[in-house]
């Protein structure tokens, strides 16, 4: 999904409107809520109770059985009450959106567990190429739709496109792209057996459900500041517009939530794995130092490039800029609690975890109801920081009372302030011809790379 909003960012906030694009920002966000709830932490569940290979052919069983039936009492509301939905979201006259949202979402809930089982089996080509042509089919729908078909002189072409569906086609996109990886994936359910015990199913759910409202309390801090937006801005403003160049801008962070993304694929499988040798918190203390390294590297990269960095967006989204840096770091504070969850994932603590990000749940809100009204979207980007950053603090402490991993918060403190110091020093040489501001920006970066070097060297060359 990452990739997909990647590419097509630059794509949308071109031939949308601010409003339209708010519109597409919105959608997305109750579906990424919905989809949490659906899959209700079975992906964290499988890869938790499949750390012997005996036990994984029986939990695929369960957690798909689980999510499938979830999916399809869901893709069933949605079809029967989808005028009723409509209204309540405020798009009573396009309940095409969510007839395509509900088997866009139907079909994501039921990959979600063969998809893990890609991941927990280290089949990474096959993962990797059903995501890659989803991504491609999606793509080149959209340009099919909104740039061959609308206005093409060919009358057939032309048919195919209709202007009261307007954004509604790149739901449809999204709809055959999510039908295509169902399709890949099918040989995966061939072992799926209708065998289900309530014993088992019952000590899955009961790992489950912490993580349901993890998820929840996670989608809210993710996503609840463009809904928030829409209904807590100024007067004076136009809400959708306002959700738009928010929308747009925190776009901008997606190399960092990209990298965060690729590194949980690989991460939580591994964490599992891990846990079972007695050097596994060695290995948690050497891939937060070596995480938090490359966040840093993607923030100073996007910052002090923001010259170029801004052409991935349309120009009339550029007044949002200023807030990009905040985006970046709170992303970053979200990957290192990432990091720290491993404590109550392997002992079982699942509810521990709910209890963190219900704290952060509060905090989100809080500042967002506060700071919007007052400050616009600049109050969701710092209510984001904070709440993820609270979040980060609270795990650290609670987490090593549990299972103390030595985790080197000094250097990681250092480097950070290193990173944030750097990009305002820079600032004082930002002239007017951008080839002179790209070339001092290179060269602070450099300058930053070589003192981690320095001070991670021994480290490298032992890795190397």
């Amino acid at each position: 999904m990452l990739l997909r909003k990647l590419l097509l960012t630059p794509f949308y906030t071109r031939i949308f409107s601010v409003s339209q694009y708010g519109t597409v920002s919105e959608l997305y966000a109750y579906s990424s809520l919905l989809l949490v709830l659906l899959i209700h932490g079975m992906e964290t569940t499988y890869f938790r109770y499949s750390i012997d290979k005996k036990d994984e052919p029986d939990t695929f069983n369960h957690a798909l059985f689980s999510t499938a039936l979830f999916a399809s009492v869901f893709l069933l509301f949605a079809l029967f009450c989808k005028n009723g939905i409509a209204e309540l979201i405020g798009y009573k006259s396009n309940t095409n959106y969510i007839i395509c949202f509900g088997f866009i979402i139907f079909f994501d809930v039921i990959t979600a567990i063969p998809f893990a089982r890609l991941r927990n089996q280290n089949r990474a080509l096959k993962f990797s190429l059903i995501k890659f042509f989803n991504i491609t089919i999606n793509v080149l729908l959209n340009i099919f739709f909104f740039v061959i078909c609308k206005g093409s002189e060919n009358e057939f072409l032309a048919s195919l496109y209709n202007d009261n569906i307007n954004v509604g086609y790149a739901f449809i996109s999204n709809m055959v792209a999510s039908l295509f990886s169902f399709l890949m994936l099918l040989p995966e359910y061939k072992s799926f057996k209708f065998k289900i015990s309530l014993s088992k199913y019952k000590v899955l759910l009961n790992y489950a459900w912490p993580l349901i409202i993890i998820g929840i309390a996670g989608i809210i801090n993710e996503v609840s500041d463009k809904i928030f937006i829409k209904h807590l801005s100024a007067p004076h403003l136009d809400a959708l517009q306002q959700v738009g160049i928010y929308a747009a801008n925190y776009k901008l962070a997606v190399l960092m939530t990209i990298f965060i993304q690729m590194f949980n694929y690989a991460a939580e499988p591994y964490f599992f794995k891990k846990s079972k040798f007695a050097d596994a918190k060695e290995s948690y203390r050497v891939v937060m130092n070596y995480f938090v390294i490359f966040c840093l590297l993607i923030f100073l990269v996007v910052t002090l490039y923001i010259d170029i960095f801004k052409y991935f967006i349309g120009v009339k989204f550029h007044s949002g800029l200023p807030i990009v840096p905040i985006i970046l770091l709170a992303n970053m504070m979200l990957g290192i609690y990432y990091n720290l969850s491993v404590w109550y994932k392997i002992n079982n603590m699942t509810s521990s975890g709910a209890v963190i990000s219900i704290i952060g749940v509060v905090i989100t809100l809080l500042l967002n109801v506060l700071l919007i009204p007052r400050i616009g979207y600049w109050g969701s980007a710092i209510a984001t920081f904070a709440c993820y950053f609270v979040m980060v603090v609270v795990s650290y402490f609670w987490g090593q009372k549990v299972y103390k991993v030595n985790y080197d918060v000094g250097k990681i403190s250092v480097y950070s302030f290193l990173a944030v110091a750097t990009l305002y020093i820079r600032k004082i040489f930002v002239t007017n011809n951008i080839y002179s501001t790209i070339a001092v920006s290179t060269l602070f970066i450099l300058i930053y790379v070589c003192v981690l070097y320095y001070f991670e060297r021994k480290n490298i060359k032992q890795l190397i």
